[in-house]
């Protein structure tokens, strides 16, 4: 399998998870549900149902209002779904791949759906493969069922501790069997997962807005650590002491610079009041003369806001993003970077003609989008370019479920001081957020956040192979084993 980078260079995480139990609707609120999460998957998407103890599935390739119609819900019969939506850079983009995974094995049907990334998944691949286990496909989240099937326990809850206790690494899961519907977060709760409640119905989710499209209530974050079995008797939480951190946490702060949407709770905080905070924090340390504040829609819009308020400079919609691009457009030019730029952003000349301006962005992390966008504001006339980005330079690949896989992918690395970077990028200033600065915008960040690809601190340590990200075999964010 050849690796590949997203075509806009924009980080990416790989999915979004969504359940709902004891609901005549189920397929259908899971559709909503799974709407409201696009942004965290653009490349693949499917639901499975439980028809009275009988698992189906519908998946394929594509944004969810193309892989789904009333037709193929309505044949989604069923009180209980499972929905995921799945982001994948590399070249194992089929549809085998696409989740949730439904497989039949000796102890019943099971669908599981995964967000996160296994940092012990080919070792534990190799092993099951020579003790005779077959896989259906490349993904870690593969992995977990395979260990289940091994437990000496016929049990559901004993299987599913036994799996866990084994893999490593990030992991929210949302399964389903016959009975029950079921939430797992990994001990240190790198990724979220929230649980919700619609009349009769619990739900999960990976965010708090895919509550809000279908009207539930938002109860509680699932704990890290914690596995919910919900069923017709209500919820079970159950805390196994082998999936204990003995209080240790490693929330992705990513979920609140980029990934989430402003309006969901994350970790306890909403996701626009953290970005605001950011911003605020970005303006007092890089402040600059100019005539506005322009955002990098969307995810840079909350910090550009908190940069107005803070330096009193008026924010200015001067980039204009197109919502309805989808990836099959871009595609056939993704080699002509350029173009995918112009494609999803447009200027607004009239506006930005002859002024100094901050333009604030959420991150950088391989440089060429920046670039890009730098030129097309100066071809603009912009007269000056401030760039001021909301959290520091990233230094450390991710192994935990973002796709920078290598240092030598990073400006950051290839760039080892700010002034080059900003001569690269071809800005009159550049700023980026301390870390100290960041970490102050965050409750108990101190305990609470994993800050790996920004220090190199990684709360886990990947396995060697894995920790190389050589191109010739390595475990490739949600889950790609590359060979």
């Amino acid at each position: 399998m050849i690796y590949k980078r997203s075509v806009d260079n924009q980080p990416k995480e790989y999915c979004g998870l969504f359940g709902i139990i004891n609901n005549k609707q189920a397929s259908w609120l899971t559709y909503l549900g799974l709407y409201s999460l696009q942004h965290r998957g653009q490349e693949a998407c499917g639901i499975a149902t439980n028809n009275q103890g009988n698992l189906s599935i519908h998946k394929d390739m594509g944004l969810v209002s193309d892989v789904f119609n009333p037709e193929v819900l309505a044949k989604l019969k069923g009180k209980m779904a499972v929905g995921h939506v799945r982001y994948s850079t590399t070249g194992s983009s089929v549809v085998k791949n696409a989740q949730p995974l439904l497989i039949e094995y000796a102890k019943g049907s099971i669908c599981i759906a995964h967000n996160g990334n296994l940092v012990n998944s080919f070792e534990l691949r190799q092993e099951l493969e020579q003790s005779g286990s077959i896989f259906q496909t490349t993904t870690d989240s593969e992995i977990i069922i395979h260990l289940m099937a091994r437990a000496k326990s016929c049990g559901l809850q004993d299987s599913l501790v036994y799996a866990l206790k084994r893999v490593k690494g990030a992991y929210s899961l949302v399964m389903m069997d016959n009975k029950s519907l079921i939430g797992v977060r990994d001990p240190l709760g790198f990724r979220p997962l929230c649980l919700g409640k619609l009349g009769n119905s619990w739900c999960l989710a990976s965010e708090t807005c895919a509550f809000d499209l279908i009207g539930a209530k938002y109860i509680r974050e699932i704990e890290p650590g914690e596995i919910v079995f919900i069923n017709g008797r209500g919820v079970k939480s159950v805390k196994p002491k082998e999936l204990s951190s003995d209080g240790r946490r490693a929330h992705c702060t990513f979920e609140h610079i980029y990934f989430s949407r402003p309006d969901s709770v994350v970790f306890g905080e909403t996701v626009h009041t953290v970005r605001r905070k950011l911003g605020e924090r970005l303006a007092i340390e890089h402040p600059v003369d100019a005539d506005f504040v322009v955002p990098v829609p969307d995810s840079g819009f909350s910090a550009a806001l908190g940069y107005a308020t803070e330096s009193g400079i008026p924010l200015e919609m001067g980039i204009i993003r197109n919502h309805y691009v989808g990836r099959t457009f871009i595609q056939p030019a993704q080699d002509t970077r350029d173009l995918g730029v112009r494609v999803k952003f447009n200027l607004l000349r009239d506006v930005l003609r002859a002024k100094r301006i901050v333009v604030v962005d959420d991150s950088i992390v391989r440089g060429t989008t920046s670039k890009i966008r730098v030129r097309s504001l100066r071809k603009a006339g912009v007269k000056e370019v401030h760039l001021r980005i909301s959290c520091p330079a990233h230094l450390h690949p991710c192994f935990y479920g973002i796709d920078f896989h290598r240092s030598s992918e990073l400006i950051a690395n290839k760039y080892t001081t700010l002034e080059k970077i900003r001569k690269y990028l071809e800005v009159d200033t550049l700023g980026y957020l301390s870390l100290e600065g960041m970490l102050g915008c965050l409750k108990h960040a101190d305990v609470n956040y994993c800050t790996a690809c920004w220090t190199g601190k990684y709360p886990i340590i990947a396995e060697k192979r894995h920790s190389k990200f050589s191109l010739e075999t390595h475990c490739c964010g949600q889950g790609e084993i590359i060979k």
